[in-house]
């Protein structure tokens, strides 16, 4: 069997609207391969809900300025630019927000095949 290498491009990628100041756009994903990737688009002002991940995330800034904090230290946000990345651990509940005048794009790379979001009070994938 030959291998085939998986291309996805973000220009043929729809966009899911993420509220009115967000949007994502699967890269990859619900393929069969062993992780979901995404870019998110966020307009200044953009906070994410608190919410966790039952694996690893990881979060790689493209473009702007983010704060990400975990629960309980809010008071104590890490500053994220250009080039930045940060790992979220399995299960800990973390915000992310735009600390920017201009857009943030990053890069999330959830460390399952599904994207799976919980938020205190429900749970959804997608």
């Amino acid at each position: 069997m030959t291998a085939v290498a998986k291309v996805a491009r973000l220009a043929e990628s729809k966009p899911i609207s993420f509220g009115p100041l967000a949007r994502y756009q699967k890269l990859m994903g619900d393929d069969g391969l062993p992780v979901f990737t995404g870019v998110q688009t966020c307009r200044p002002g953009y906070q994410t809900p608190l919410h966790s991940h039952p694996y690893v995330e990881y979060l790689f800034i493209i473009e702007g300025v983010a704060e990400a904090w975990l629960a309980d230290n809010e008071d104590q946000p890490v500053r994220l630019e250009s080039g930045d990345m940060i790992a979220l651990p399995a299960d800990a509940p973390h915000v992310f927000r735009n600390a920017g005048d201009g857009e943030l794009r990053l890069l999330g790379i959830h460390c399952s095949p599904t994207r799976i979001v919980d938020v205190p009070g429900h749970v959804h994938s997608g």
